[in-house]
């Protein structure tokens, strides 16, 4: 990931839920619950987005014990990338929040 590239939301919130593995329904529902409804990722959408963090590495298969169900994890590639653009969506938020309260006073 370049400097400048920064991961899409859906990508983002999916990455976010793999810092303990998971699979794809426990990894939608997380989403949905964490965000009391307001983001929700289809199976489709999901789906396609882990086959693209599988292939860049970012994510592996976890060998859990219910072989029923593929379950994700974040590679350590996959981390450093995640707390990359977390870092820059802080600043995002900060820069927001001081914007508002500047147009407050």
């Amino acid at each position: 990931m370049k400097k400048t590239d920064q991961l899409t939301d859906s990508t983002f919130y999916i990455m976010a839920a793999l810092t303990k593995p998971r699979h794809g329904y426990a990894i939608m529902n997380l989403i949905e619950e964490t965000t009391n409804g307001i983001i929700t990722i289809g199976p489709a959408s999901m789906y396609t987005i882990i086959k693209k963090l599988l292939k860049q590495e970012w994510i592996y298969l976890y060998d859990g014990s219910d072989s029923r169900r593929k379950t994700y994890l974040l590679t350590e590639k996959g981390r450093e990338v995640f707390e990359e653009d977390l870092k820059v969506r802080k600043l995002m938020i900060q820069l927001a929040d001081t914007g508002l309260k500047e147009v407050q006073e």
